[in-house]
């Protein structure tokens, strides 16, 4: 446990550090823990040194760790876990993910945002759902053109069941502070327009571990850590 506790207060400090150099306050910026391929006794570590908010990109893989990990510490914990897909998510899969999920990161269409708010039991919270912004428009990444994002968010605001946080995106990666800075402005930018619009949005995803400092500096609120809290990414060939 001490090393995911240690790599959880590093990034924790950094976190700080880079909120205070843009004279932000650091209760401003939430920290995801992106579990991906780890396995769950990582998980289970990182809860135990008081990380909640979990990301996952594989909707079956998250729900068998949500399963495990309500048994490594009991139901009456397993609610203080706050569970977040991220990433694309396919319309075949909508029905799981409105039904045990507490977060979307990666809504970039009408049909799966339509198909979530029917899906999602009335007597459970609102879904909170990120537009996922594809600001590079690189043709390898999931989500919505900058210019066609407005139309989406407002749509999805409307939507029953559903609470529309925010935007979130994945840049494409870069090694200089500047570019990665400039690399995450125009969404920014975007999100103080549609705050602007009237919609009630307070959450910009942005940031992973190799530019989470750029990303705080843009105004980020959400940055989703993986590498830095669990190690390198699991393949499987490493969890055969």
């Amino acid at each position: 446990m001490a090393a995911i506790r240690d790599n959880l207060q590093a990034v924790s400090e950094r976190i700080v550090r880079a909120a205070v150099a843009a004279g932000r306050n650091p209760d401003s910026v939430r920290l995801l823990a992106v579990s991906k391929t780890h396995p769950v006794a990582l998980i289970e570590e990182a809860f135990r040194a008081g990380q909640s908010a979990f990301g996952e990109n594989y909707v079956q893989e998250a729900v068998e760790k949500m399963d495990a990990l309500t048994r490594l510490v009991g139901e009456e914990h397993a609610g203080d876990v706050e569970w977040h897909l991220v990433g694309p998510l396919q319309s075949n899969k909508t029905r799981l993910v409105a039904e045990r999920f507490d977060w979307v990161q990666g809504v970039s269409g009408i049909k799966v945002a339509r198909r979530l708010s029917e899906q999602r039991f009335p007597d459970r919270a609102p879904l909170n759902v990120l537009i996922q912004v594809n600001s590079s428009q690189e043709a390898s990444k999931s989500g919505v053109r900058l210019e066609e994002a407005p139309a989406l968010a407002h749509a999805v605001a409307q939507m029953p069941r559903l609470r529309l946080r925010g935007l979130m995106a994945i840049p494409e990666p870069a090694d200089d502070p500047s570019e990665q800075r400039a690399r995450f402005r125009p969404v920014r930018e975007l999100y103080a327009r549609l705050r602007a619009e009237g919609l009630d949005l307070d959450t910009l995803s942005l940031g992973m571990s190799d530019d989470l400092e750029a990303a705080i500096a843009e105004g980020s609120t959400m940055v989703r850590i993986g590498t830095a809290i669990f190690g390198a990414r699991r393949t499987e060939r490493d969890a055969a």
